[in-house]
C-alpha cells in the first residue's frame, strides 16, 4: 500500500502543495484517506502545561464523501476521545471528527456512558477559547443533549492529505441492479482471492435534507466487513463498517438533526438495508432502499 500526499495546507489553512481536484478525483476512485496534522502539546492538549513539544498526528478517515463532484471530506467513524499522552477521555463517546478539503473541521459526539441526555436540539452561540487562540469555533449545536456538535478550525501547524489509491472498481450498477460497468463475477473472483472490499453508495444521505431542499448529489465510501456471494443469484452482499451519515452540503458540516450513525447491508442488485441509530436517543431504526452502488476491491 503506497500513500501519496495530494494536498497540503499551512498554519493559516492556505494551500502550499498539491491540489483539491486531484484529491477529489482520488476520493471518487475509492481511495483511502489519512490526514497528518501537527500541534504543540501546551497549545492543544493541556494549556496549563509547560511542555511546548510538537506532536504530529496521523488520522485515519475511514469514511469519505464526494459531494457534487466538486468537494470532498473525510470522517473518523470509530474514535474514542483521548487525553494525551496516556489515557482515554473522561466520558466515553464516539469522536466523529470531520475534515473538509479546505481545512474546516467539525466534531459530533454521541455519548455512550449511560441513559441518553434528553435535552432539546438547538443552535447555540459558539464557545470562546481564550487559552487556545488557534481554536476558532464557528457554531455549536445541541448542548444538553446526548449528541452535541460544532464546526470549527484549529490552525494546526500543517495539514497533509494522504491517499492510498490502489482500489480497483469491480462493479458499478444502478439502483435497480442494472450493470453500468464491471461484473459480479469479477467480485466473486476477488472474494476467492482474499481481497478486501469497499462500497461507494450514491445519495445515501438525501433523506437528511430539510423539507423542500434539493439534495446535492453525493457519494459516500465505506469499507466492507463480512462479505458474501450467492453463487446462483450472482449477488454480492456485504455488511459495512459503521459510518456517520451527514446532510450533504458544501462545506460538509454538523447541524441539529442533520446527521446520524449506523451500518449498511449492501447487495449488488441495489438493495441497501440500514440500521441507523438516532444519536440523541440511541434508539435504532431499520430502513431499506434501492441505491446506486460502486464496488471496489484490492
Amino acid at each position: 500500500m503506497a500513500w501519496k500526499c495530494l494536498l497540503e495546507l499551512d498554519a493559516q489553512m492556505r494551500k502550499t502543495d498539491g491540489g483539491e481536484n486531484a484529491l477529489r478525483e482520488a476520493i471518487g476512485r475509492g481511495a483511502d484517506l489519512r490526514i497528518l496534522s501537527g500541534f504543540f502539546h501546551d497549545e492543544h492538549v493541556d494549556t496549563n502545561s509547560t511542555d511546548h513539544e510538537l506532536v504530529e498526528e496521523s488520522m485515519d478517515m475511514r469514511v469519505t464523501y464526494l459531494i457534487d463532484n466538486r468537494w470532498c471530506a473525510g470522517l473518523q467513524s470509530l474514535r474514542q476521545p483521548v487525553e494525551l499522552p496516556d489515557r482515554f477521555g473522561l466520558r466515553p463517546s464516539l469522536s466523529l471528527f470531520m475534515y473538509n478539503e479546505n481545512g474546516l473541521q467539525a466534531i459530533a459526539r454521541p455519548y455512550l456512558d449511560g441513559p441518553p441526555q434528553l435535552g432539546v436540539p438547538d443552535a447555540h452561540p459558539p464557545d470562546l477559547y481564550p487559552d487556545m487562540p488557534k481554536y476558532i469555533e464557528f457554531d455549536s449545536f445541541d448542548k444538553g443533549t446526548n449528541a452535541p456538535s460544532s464546526n470549527f478550525i484549529y490552525y494546526f501547524e500543517r495539514l497533509r492529505y494522504f491517499v492510498c489509491d490502489d482500489w480497483k472498481q469491480g462493479l458499478h450498477h444502478s439502483s435497480s441492479g442494472e450493470v453500468i460497468s464491471g461484473s459480479a463475477d469479477e467480485l466473486l473472483d476477488a472474494l476467492r482471492r482474499g481481497c478486501e472490499f469497499k462500497v461507494g453508495v450514491k445519495d445515501l444521505c438525501s433523506d437528511l435534507c430539510r423539507p423542500g431542499q434539493t439534495p446535492l448529489e453525493h457519494w459516500v465510501f465505506v469499507n466492507a466487513g463480512a462479505c458474501y456471494f450467492y453463487t446462483k443469484k450472482k449477488w454480492m452482499v456485504t455488511g459495512t463498517l459503521p459510518l456517520p451519515r451527514v446532510r450533504p452540503a458544501i462545506p460538509l458540516t454538523y447541524e441539529s438533526k442533520a446527521w446520524d450513525y449506523g451500518w449498511l447491508i449492501s447487495r449488488s442488485d441495489g438493495h441497501v438495508a440500514e440500521l441507523i441509530y438516532d444519536p440523541y436517543t440511541l434508539q435504532p431504526r431499520r430502513e431499506t432502499r434501492q441505491l446506486e452502488l460502486r464496488w471496489f476491491y484490492r
